[in-house]
């Protein structure tokens, strides 16, 4: 949520903010519900003091016994005044806040603005692509071959986009995430497994609601969700408390399936588990002072640019452009990982710097000194792997002419010393 302030002193801002993202929203409305809450907030106030007045006049009367009977009688009028008109607050105030929740952050300085993700900004490039000089397979098409995969079967059981991972597939999965959360240990986070259940308060002050609620599964009869990202639990975890400054930065790893009704566009990554309803990932997420803000997000993006070099898998870094920014993000990295099949980058990888946005919403502050003024946290999020989607990446970069996936190095060890996955 933004600061209402924003809404009477950068009017303007917020209106080319709305502009650059290509997203419609009645700002006029929400400006003359905040004019009026604020003419009711002052009316309210003076009849709460005549009402005050009215009783001590009143007590003053009785105590000096003369007649109160006229004070009381304005008194009741007052009082039935007020009754409306703080119902009429109360109604304002809920209406105010609901359209305030859907209003999108402000968007950084350095984001480029750009109508649509053909205008992201290509950072650099890292990594060689290999010179595969046969026919190359898809990740399905090599997974099947390999007794790797059965999608057929998760259709029967749970539906279209569901998967079985079997034999190394499944250690090569669990070996993603375990490589993950030692590689952010080595680096000072502080491991979590969140619970994959999530009410719809955490999640509304984590996410803007509205765009999510039909793409995450709900728990039936049940104020309760099913996790998309391990994030909005993450965002939620410090909900309504006070930090102390000098925890800050607090960074966190966090190890958890994710569930998601939305698959993608029409059409596309129908096949295999590049994009699937389920899936695990391990994710990066920090609080810290707006004045950490900046480095934290870069250093959560170098360390996830880190991470896929380790793999070996060529990737590039983008900067996404205004109307592809997410509603909660003021900056957006994405890392498109190489798809030797396809002869393209996918995203990977999201790091996102949300600065206070999540952190006023879940009302997450700090302060350094108890007798100091609080101030709201920032929150940034990054994915370190996806891991089905890593694995299809993996698969059809380190598919062999022998239709063998060799495995990379730094995952041997977590598989037992296996070096390259055959048939069985």
């Amino acid at each position: 949520m933004l600061d209402p302030k924003l809404l009477r002193e950068n009017t303007e801002a917020l209106r080319a903010m709305l502009k650059n993202r290509k997203y419609e929203f009645p700002l006029d409305d929400l400006i003359d519900l905040d004019n009026r809450r604020r003419k009711l907030i002052v009316r309210v106030e003076e009849l709460r003091r005549k009402k005050n007045l009215s009783a001590l006049a009143i007590s003053n009367k009785v105590k000096n016994q003369a007649d109160p009977s006229l004070d009381r009688e304005d008194m009741g009028i007052i009082g039935k005044e007020l009754i409306n008109l703080e119902k009429e607050l109360r109604d304002l105030e809920d209406r105010f806040r609901r359209s305030m929740m859907t209003l999108p952050n402000v968007i950084d300085k350095s984001v480029p603005i750009g109508k649509d993700e053909t205008e992201n900004v290509v950072l650099r490039y890292t990594g060689t692509i290999r010179d595969l000089d046969f026919a190359l397979k898809d990740h399905v098409d090599i997974a099947n071959s390999l007794d790797l995969l059965d999608l057929e079967r998760a259709a029967k059981i749970a539906g279209a986009r569901f998967y079985f991972l079997k034999n190394e597939l499944v250690r090569l999965n669990l070996a993603l995430v375990n490589y993950a959360l030692d590689f952010l240990v080595e680096r000072g986070y502080i491991l979590t497994q969140p619970p994959y259940l999530i009410r719809k308060e955490a999640m509304d002050g984590a996410v803007i609601f509205s765009d999510l609620k039909d793409m995450i599964y709900k728990i039936e009869d049940e104020d309760m969700y099913l996790i998309g990202t391990s994030e909005h639990s993450l965002a939620a975890m410090h909900m309504n408390e006070i930090l102390g400054g000098k925890t800050l930065p607090l960074r966190y790893a966090s190890t958890s399936p994710c569930f998601r009704k939305e698959a993608g566009a029409h059409g596309k990554d129908t096949k295999g588990i590049f994009r699937v309803h389920q899936f695990e990932k391990v994710e990066q997420f920090v609080y810290c002072k707006p004045e950490q803000s900046e480095q934290q997000h870069r250093q959560i993006l170098a360390i996830s640019e880190e991470f896929y070099r380790t793999l070996g898998i060529p990737y590039r870094t983008v900067l996404l452009c205004s109307a592809d920014l997410g509603k909660t993000s003021s900056k957006t990295f994405d890392i498109e990982a190489w798809m030797p099949v396809q002869g393209s980058y996918r995203e990977i990888v999201s790091c996102s710097n949300c600065a206070d946005f999540q952190a006023r919403r879940l009302n997450v502050r700090f302060r350094d000194k108890t007798n100091e003024k609080t101030q709201y946290v920032h929150t940034l999020n990054g994915t370190l792997v996806a891991t089905e989607r890593t694995i299809a990446c993996i698969m059809e970069n380190y598919q062999t002419s022998k239709g063998t996936i060799e495995v990379p190095t730094v995952l041997q060890d977590y598989m037992s010393g296996v070096k390259e996955i055959r048939r069985i």
